[in-house]
């Protein structure tokens, strides 16, 4: 099979662009190795009966409306609320008791977004179901090298200003 006019040209040309891009690839590995990835910093202490339970719940009740938990976003993806990933590391399971049971959240977290975004009561739900959802919410944690910066996020994203160190623990 011959080749064409200009055919032998462009694969020459492709065959160059590869062994330049491997041999780059080469050079980097070995002068620059790959930064030690510190893994996914998001895991669960609950059960599989309360994250199938709980996950029910949220579905039922479109959390993932305003929240994610477990996902990534998008520039082009709005989520308006906190994301639900190591929330537990912030909060403990009465707290989350004492939130999901109040009739005006926002009494317990200021929120500066608008009142369709705002977190709604779920004081009407079953007892049964807000200690569950506590429970798998207290689960939902994060590794300690992660944590700071998650507080921070959270802090800015509900009240709309920079969290300020005092030293002090404020998740309770």
């Amino acid at each position: 099979m011959a080749l064409r006019r200009g055919e032998k040209g462009i694969l020459i040309a492709i065959a160059a662009v590869v062994l330049i891009y491997m041999a780059g690839r080469a050079y980097n590995v070995e002068e620059h190795p790959p930064s030690q990835d510190p893994g996914i910093p998001f895991y669960s202490t609950a059960s599989h009966e309360v994250a199938v339970k709980a996950t029910d719940i949220i579905r039922r009740e479109n959390c993932r409306d305003c929240h994610t938990l477990w996902a990534t976003t998008t520039l082009m993806q709005f989520v308006p609320s906190p994301p639900l990933d190591g929330i537990g590391s912030l909060h403990d399971e009465q707290w989350f008791y004492r939130y999901f049971s109040s009739k005006d959240p926002q009494s317990i977290i200021p929120s500066r977004l608008k009142k369709k975004y705002r977190m709604p009561s779920y004081a009407d739900l079953p007892e049964h179901e807000r200690r569950l959802l506590a429970n798998y919410m207290a689960s939902l944690k994060v590794k300690d090298w992660y944590l700071e910066e998650v507080k921070k996020k959270e802090y800015e994203k509900l009240t709309g200003h920079p969290m300020v160190d005092t030293g002090k623990d404020s998740s309770r």
